[in-house]
Formats: structure tokens, sequence, C-alpha cells
């Protein structure tokens, strides 16, 4: 054997300084690109409350004309997915899709708050990813319509 076979054959796995500057790279790409993906899941449940809270506002607001203002202290699905018994034959319902709707994307129940703090009528609040009033960012509350 020549010695430039020899060497070939003996090179064959990676060393340790190849490792640690790979690993190293790794390390750096992983601290950049983490925060800017953690702040993207934390935009998109933002969004999807909104959305969500949109909806119930446009059944809750769908309901208030069909059989007038629901029951204090009733929970949205109470009223929005199942018939009351008080309001006769002018529930049109359900007004939503799914029970899932009534949820933000924390797993909270959206609140109606009525008459509401920020609209006339009533409000339909999320407290966001803290579950309590107030906060910035992912923590602030949701309130629409």
């Amino acid at each position: 054997m020549n010695q430039a076979t020899r060497r070939s054959t003996r090179r064959s796995a990676f060393t340790i300084i190849e490792v640690i500057v790979i690993v190293v790279i790794i390390g750096i790409l992983a601290a950049v690109i983490a925060p800017r993906l953690l702040n993207r899941v934390g935009q998109a449940k933002r969004t999807a409350a909104e959305a969500n809270a949109n909806a119930v506002a446009t059944a809750v607001a769908t309901y208030i004309a069909d059989c007038g203002k629901p029951p204090a202290g009733a929970s949205l699905e109470s009223f929005l997915m199942s018939k009351p018994s008080d309001v006769g034959d002018n529930w049109k319902g359900p007004y939503l899709q799914n029970k899932d709707q009534l949820k933000d994307p924390w797993g909270q129940p959206f609140q109606v708050v009525m008459p509401g703090k920020k609209n006339a009528d009533f409000d339909v609040v999320s407290y966001g990813e803290d579950k309590q009033p107030g906060g910035e960012g992912d923590n602030a509350d949701i309130i629409k319509p």
C-alpha cells in the first residue's frame, strides 16, 4: 500500500475540532432563529383568538336580535349552542358551528360582559395567555366586537 492510500483509509471520521465547530454553528443558528419562531406562535394564537372572539360576538348579536338579552350569568354554551327554555320559537340556533369556538386558544372560555365597557351592548373578552385582566403582548386582553 502506498502512503496516499493509507492516509485516506485512516481518515474516515470527524476530528474533535470539526465536531466543535459544527455544534457551535448549530447553537448560534438556534439562538437566532428560536426566539423568532416562538414569537410567531404567540402571534398566531392571538390572531386566532381575535377571529374566534369576532365569531362569538356575531353569534351573540344574532341571538340578541332573535331572542333579546341572554339570561344574566348564563354561559355562552347555554344560549348559543342549545335552546334556552324561556325563548320560545324565536331561537334560530345553534349560532356557532362547534363548541371549540367558545374557547380561546389558551383553553379558556370567552366571557360576555353586559353592558360592555368598550362597546355599548356587550363585550366578548379573552384575557390572553396569562388569563388575567390587563397585560401586554400575548397577555393582552382581547375585547370584541
